[in-house]
């Protein structure tokens, strides 16, 4: 311990002390002059952290489950995008809030080249934001101006790699030694091509391989995402030191989410496939102690886009916890799936396996995000009904491209891999629903439909526990954005199909509840009111899946504090019935009716939600 600490800082360091030094000499075989500068550094970064966020995070010690209310709604965007700058997003707050969003993650907007960013996850400076968006102070003002509206502010922190063009990587290539050893540099293909027998490619046709060329230092350097971002060493505590500083920089300047993106990739060990190692949750352990000792009033929320029996052990222990929050990223595909397919027995079974987790989980529920649609869905489950994974992805895809007869939806693929089958899909919430495709034939009738389908979706989505996310523009029905095809830097790329700007005079549409701007955003708004008010959609309650008869109907069940609530969703293309047998009276919170639960109709593509208070 040092005696120059102030008390706080200290008696937050003291509580963790031994466990922090544990793991670090664990992972740095107890290298004392990197564990040294390390404790020193995080006392630096707690000096010079301002006071107005020590007060919210003395708050947040004080309140620990501040981030789990049902009341939160989260947004997510491009600053770009959405509003130009910085200044532009604070200007626009009070847009924000009127959706209902206390949650806001800003996309990365950290200094990357552009044409070789990967949407801003190609870093070359973690202390500067990208000059277009505006700076660093600009960063700290809009953090300041979200907080007194209580908005929490999410940023993505890119771990596993720099770009290409970061100093460290600049200095690598020229030769020097130090930096080299922050990345994974080999002389000839030995152990890059061992390495390749076993790590799988994360995009096998528009950037195969693991390992890329570098000219300038006549050497091979791992590359694992693109080959403009050079996979960072953990190995070496520097690189560990140093992006925990830039950690908690961002924190420093607002931040009160962390967003670790592909946090399973960040530990590489020769043999094995590079994901999920056990050094990664070490180090995801230590980073969520570092936040308590000098921020905490910040989570950390996973990106670990995998199955569940992958996901859920970074939410760690209850005596150990890693992660604040994680992605629901497996329900979200399977969402889909169940779109296409009309079918609800995989989406029942998945969210079947969610119930019965520990309430103390928090996921992040959404039904679009900026990236592809990847299936990775439970293919053993898929199979006891005959359905295999290539012809069933090639399936999904058909249909949500709107290439499958009869399908309104309009996505495309995204790193598309024919002999394989495993293409992604890119597309807004809006466009898979079909609303695209009705407003360019004019059909009233698709077009009921199809926002029907869209508010079931999210009724769905606010129905879980957790945190739901809206991605900026589906508050209002916002379409695909095909120029992307125009743009010489992102038309190799079909994910910008759903990052189109912010469509403002859609926007403007939406207090005319008779357009489908605003029938969208009046029910949103609607449905968050009432996720707000009623005790059964707390993060504690019980929750269970109901029988109903339907292949075709997913029936969940909320308890909690003496409110029991029946939310039914019709998949189907036609009007189907509920068979719950309940007999008690329910309320219909949408329409305020009183209603039996022993024969619920549903319309095609609609929902229901059936409040029972207790005496």
């Amino acid at each position: 311990m040092t005696n120059h600490w102030q008390p706080e800082f200290a008696d937050r360091f003291r509580r963790r002390e031994a466990e922090l030094k544990w793991l670090y000499d664990d992972l740095y075989h107890s290298d004392a002059a990197a564990f040294t500068y390390f404790q020193e550094m995080l006392y630096r970064l707690w000096e010079e952290r301002p006071e107005k966020l020590k007060q919210i995070d003395r708050a947040r010690e004080a309140d620990p489950d501040w981030y789990k209310g049902k009341d939160r709604v989260g947004m997510q965007m491009y600053v770009k995008a959405f509003a130009g700058d910085l200044k532009g997003v604070r200007k626009k707050l009070n847009y924000i809030a009127s959706c209902g969003v206390n949650y806001l993650h800003l996309m990365p907007l950290l200094e990357s080249p552009e044409g070789r960013s990967d949407g801003g996850y190609a870093v070359s400076d973690f202390r500067s934001v990208q000059p277009e968006l505006g700076t660093m102070e600009d960063l700290s003002d809009l953090a300041d101006a979200c907080h007194e509206k209580g908005i929490a502010v999410c940023l993505d922190f890119v771990m596993n790699h720099t770009s290409e063009d970061h100093e460290w990587a600049r200095r690598a290539r020229a030769g020097e030694k130090e930096y080299q050893d922050r990345y994974f540099f080999y002389d000839d293909w030995t152990i890059p091509n061992a390495y390749e027998q076993t790590v799988p490619q994360v995009f096998p046709t528009t950037a195969p391989g693991n390992f890329t060329w570098c000219q300038e230092a006549e050497k091979i350097v791992m590359t694992t995402f693109y080959p403009y971002q050079w996979d960072l060493n953990y190995a070496n505590p520097v690189v560990f030191n140093d992006m925990t500083d830039n950690m908690l920089n961002l924190c420093n300047h607002g931040v009160d989410v962390i967003r670790l993106d592909a946090v399973p990739y960040i530990w590489k060990a020769l043999w094995t496939n590079c994901r999920n190692l056990p050094q990664v949750h070490t180090l995801v352990r230590l980073m969520r102690i570092v936040c308590e000792i000098v921020c905490p009033g910040t989570l950390l929320l996973g990106e670990v886009v995998m199955e569940p029996s992958k996901v859920v052990p970074y939410f760690g222990s209850v005596e150990k916890p890693e992660c604040h929050m994680l992605y629901n990223v497996t329900t979200m595909a399977t969402l889909w799936h169940t779109v296409a397919t009309r079918n609800v027995r995989l989406l029942a079974h998945q969210l079947g396996q969610v119930f019965v987790l520990p309430k103390e989980y928090i996921f992040l529920n959404y039904l679009r995000c900026h990236d592809d649609i990847g299936w990775g869905l439970d293919y053993d489950f898929l199979r006891c009904f005959g359905q295999e994974e290539v012809p069933h992805k090639r399936y999904l895809n058909d249909y949500l491209t709107g290439k499958w007869p009869g399908s309104p939806a309009r996505g495309e693929l995204y790193n598309d891999d024919p002999r394989l089958g495993d293409a992604r899909l890119c597309g807004t919430t809006a466009s898979l629903c079909g609303i695209e495709s009705a407003r360019e034939s004019g059909d009233p009738a698709a077009m009921e439909q199809a926002l029907r389908l869209d508010l079931m979706l999210h009724a769905l989505m606010f129905t879980l526990s957790g945190v739901p996310v809206l991605y900026s523009g589906d508050e209002i029905a916002q379409e695909n954005d095909n120029s992307y095809h125009e743009d010489p830097l992102k038309k190799d790329d079909s994910r910008w199909l759903h990052r189109g700007d912010m469509d403002w005079k859609k926007a403007a549409l939406r207090s005319r509840k008779s357009t489908p701007e605003g029938k969208v955003f009046s029910a949103i708004r609607k449905m968050e009111g009432f996720r707000a008010e009623h005790a059964a959609f707390d993060a504690k309650a019980d929750t269970w899946i109901l029988d109903t008869g339907s292949d075709q109907i997913l029936g969940i069940g909320r308890y909690y504090q003496g409110e029991q609530i029946l939310a039914l969703f019709n998949f189907g293309d036609s009007e189907q019935i509920a068979w719950v047998r309940d007999l008690k009276i329910y309320t219909d919170l949408m329409t305020g009716r009183k209603t039996d639960a022993g024969a619920v109709k549903i319309p095609a593509g609609g929902f229901r939600w059936l409040l029972h208070v207790f005496e």
